[in-house]
């Protein structure tokens, strides 16, 4: 037997009155699914601990077995794990975004957070940015590595844990309240303005109608992380397929294998056809047990606001990932279970994530069930089915 998850990141949602009181993922088209969830069992499944954040980190931990209350010490740790920064005991992991604040004549302060992601920022563009920023502030107490995306890290040698805000959760607002308290983050931010705004990339990004990629923004700290080996926990061997760090480092910490796929970038666009082969390839050639397959596409154009966009992610996650997947264990005749879920909803109308259980979607090649349901949170919370600690959904996947 193979055991594979199919992670929609911030895949679930809240009804929307312009497509008649369903979700996103109730309205998608979604054939695939629609089919499953009639062989399938569904319910809901609380991935946030009370008290704890609703992140893709705190969520992806649960998801992949991982108690956060246990095991969680910060986003940014997982990621460096991802980025291979060999942290000291005493560094302090902080996400450094590169984000686009309103290009206008008032103080940083005063300024507007316009798009977390930079237009979705390519690495490369992001690459150029950041070793402008870091030749300018860099020191032997603050480092800079380059990750994926808008995505990267700073390390402070003895720092501290402090208080940091996700860029994401204040979309529109003026970011002065929003601050880091500590002065020297504050000021390499501000700082950062000045460096990125009038740079000649960024000049070029403007003219082809892209925002500006004009600050650095922290958040997100933590300290070294330590999780125990997912084939120990587990006994399966087993692989990553994500774009993000968070997910890779996810994977470096529990000792899963990171595959990359060529394209795979985190955005509407990515490879996810080389997702769907690079699992069925591990599973039926390779000798793992276990593959879990992360887009981030849905999250993505949920904090982008976009209604459209998040459907059309729905829909490939569902005709060119979870197609693929089932069709390619079919054909190599392994038998397999196939977990369907997002961690955490990254709702249209509030552009950010929350705490809300998700649906899951649990099916089984060789036990098909005959049911009625369709796979989508109304549905899932009628089944009746509820895990009220989601880092043990992964033990129900591997029961047979």
């Amino acid at each position: 037997m193979k055991y594979i998850v199919v992670l929609g990141d911030g895949m679930a949602d809240e009804p929307i009155d312009a497509i008649g009181g369903k979700t996103p993922l109730e309205y998608a088209n979604t054939p695939v699914m629609d089919e499953l969830s009639k062989k399938s069992e569904i319910g809901l499944a609380k991935t946030i601990p009370d008290g704890m954040k609703p992140g893709s980190d705190t969520a992806n931990l649960a998801v992949s077995g991982y108690d956060p209350e246990k095991y969680y010490t910060g986003r940014s740790p997982l990621e460096a794990l991802s980025i291979g920064v060999d942290m000291k005991d005493t560094d302090i992991a902080i996400r450094c975004n590169i984000v686009t604040v309103s290009d206008d004549d008032l103080p940083y302060e005063e300024k507007t957070i316009v798009d977390h992601s930079s237009s979705e920022i390519s690495t490369e563009d992001a690459a150029v940015l950041l070793e402008a920023v870091r030749k300018e502030l860099e020191t032997d107490v603050y480092k800079y590595y380059l990750g994926t995306s808008y995505r990267h890290l700073t390390i402070w040698d003895k720092g501290e844990v402090v208080e940091l805000t996700p860029p994401h959760d204040i979309l529109g607002k003026v970011i002065g309240e929003y601050l880091p308290k500590q002065e020297a983050l504050r000021e390499m931010m501000k700082k950062s303005y000045d460096i990125l705004n009038n740079h000649p990339l960024n000049v070029e990004r403007a003219k082809k109608g892209l925002n500006k990629a004009n600050s650095i923004w922290f958040w997100g700290a933590g300290t070294r992380p330590a999780l125990d080996s997912f084939e120990e926990k587990h006994h399966k061997k087993g692989v990553m397929i994500s774009a993000v760090d968070l997910l890779k480092g996810i994977a470096v910490g529990a000792g899963l294998t990171n595959i990359e796929v060529e394209g795979a970038d985190g955005t509407l666009e990515t490879n996810y056809e080389g997702k769907a082969e690079a699992a069925v390839q591990a599973l039926t050639k390779d000798g793992y047990d276990f593959a879990y397959i992360h887009v981030e596409a849905p999250d993505e154009m949920g904090h982008q606001g976009s209604l459209e966009r998040k459907v059309k992610a729905i829909e490939n996650l569902d005709g060119r990932v979870i197609r693929l997947v089932k069709e390619g264990m079919e054909a190599a005749g392994e038998p397999f279970r196939m977990l369907v879920m997002p961690d955490h909803p990254t709702p249209i109308a509030c552009r950010t994530h929350t705490s809300d259980p998700v649906p899951y979607m649990l099916y089984d090649s060789t036990d098909p069930k005959e049911e009625s349901w369709d796979y989508n949170e109304k549905e899932a919370k009628k089944s009746g089915n509820y895990t009220d600690l989601g880092y043990t959904l992964i033990n129900h996947l591997f029961e047979k």
